[in-house]
C-alpha cells in the first residue's frame, strides 16, 4: 500500500485484517519503515520532528531498515508461499527521497538494490488523494506532524509526482485507487485482489 500521508493506508490495513482473517494462512502484515525491532528504532529516528538530517542520510536509513525487514520477515514468508502485505515499500523511497528530496530516482533505486534483492511487489495499491483533501485531513487529524510531514507543500507536490510517474510507468503492477472513496469500499476492492493472489499462490483450500 502506497501513497502520501493521510491518504488512508493505515485504515486500509486495519480493514483488510478483518476482511482477510478467514484466509489460511492469513496474510502477513508489516510496515515501512519498521517491522523488526531494529527497523522500528530506525523509524523513530527518521520520523522524529526534532531531528535534522542530510537527504542522503535519510535515504540510507530507509534502505537499512528495509534490508532488515526484507531478510528477517518478508523473504521467509514469501518462501513459504504466504502473501505479504506491506504498508509502504521501495516506491516510497523513490517518491520521497528520489523525487521529493531531489536525489534522483535512478540513484535511490540503485541504493536500494542491495536492500530489496529480488523482492518486488506483485501488486501495489497506490492511494491517490487530491492535495486539498490531504490538507483537510491533516488539519482535522489533530496529530503532531512527523519530520517528513513538516517539510511543506512543494516537497509533497514533488513526492506526489514521483508516485504518479511510478503508476504511469508500471501499470501492470500499480493499481490506482481513489482515496476519497469510503474506506470500506477501498478495502473490499483490495481484498478481492489479495484473495486472488492468495489462491494463485496455492495457499488455502
Amino acid at each position: 500500500m502506497e501513497g502520501l500521508d493521510f491518504s488512508g493506508k493505515s485504515t486500509l490495513v486495519k480493514n483488510l485484517r478483518a476482511l482477510l482473517s478467514d484466509l489460511d494462512p492469513p496474510p502477513y502484515f508489516t510496515r515501512e519503515p519498521g517491522g523488526t525491532p531494529a527497523a522500528e528504532r530506525v523509524r523513530a529516528v527518521l520520523l522524529d520532528p526534532e531531528l535534522e538530517m542530510e537527504a542522503w542520510t535519510e535515504a540510507y536509513l530507509y534502505a537499512a531498515a528495509r534490508a532488515d525487514l526484507v531478510r528477517r520477515e518478508i523473504l521467509p514468508r514469501l518462501e513459504s508461499g504466504r502473501v505479504v502485505l506491506c504498508e509502504r515499500f521501495l516506491d516510497s523511497s523513490i517518491a520521497y527521497q528520489g523525487a521529493g528530496r531531489g536525489l534522483g530516482v535512478a540513484e535511490v533505486r540503485d541504493l536500494n538494490a542491495w536492500a530489496v534483492g529480488k523482492v518486488v511487489p506483485e501488486l501495489t495499491f497506490y492511494l491517490r488523494l487530491p492535495p486539498e483533501e490531504r490538507a483537510r485531513r491533516a488539519r482535522e487529524s489533530g496529530a503532531t506532524l512527523d519530520r517528513l510531514e513538516q517539510v511543506g507543500d512543494d516537497f509533497m507536490r514533488r513526492v506526489e509526482e514521483g508516485f504518479e510517474e511510478i503508476a504511469r510507468s508500471e501499470p501492470d503492477r500499480v493499481r490506482v485507487l481513489d482515496a476519497t472513496l469510503s474506506p470500506e469500499r477501498m478495502a473490499k476492492t483490495v481484498a478481492r485482489e489479495v484473495r486472488d493472489l492468495h489462491y494463485t499462490r496455492g495457499s488455502g483450500a
